[in-house]
């Protein structure tokens, strides 16, 4: 005889904050700042490109856009937590040192 597989039921039981429900106004305006502080970011990076892939190819930079401060290391975690404890409260962007700027996969 054979044994039929029950299908466990799935409830859905909504968003996992559902008090916090953003606008499309209040969307698009975060998608703006944050776009604008990869545009300040980037402008800074490229000043730095020449210097930075003699020394730091393959490595890590964090760039603090108000002060065009930058932190640099091979280890992202080791650069996150300098971040942390160097710029708390604000906002960073990080760049891998590679010829796109970029890392991950698109």
């Amino acid at each position: 005889m054979a044994q039929s597989k029950s299908n466990p039921t799935v409830h859905r039981r909504g968003r996992v904050f559902s008090e916090i429900q953003w606008s499309p106004e209040k969307i698009a305006q975060w998608q703006a700042e944050k776009e604008e502080l990869y545009q300040r970011c980037q402008l800074i990076f490229d000043r730095l490109k020449p210097e930075l892939f003699s020394k730091y190819n393959n490595g890590y930079v964090v760039i603090e856009p108000n002060s065009e401060t930058y932190i640099l290391d091979f280890d992202e975690i080791t650069l996150l937590q300098k971040v942390l404890q160097t710029y708390p409260h604000t906002q960073t962007f990080m760049f891998k040192v590679n010829k796109t700027g970029v890392f991950g996969t698109i």
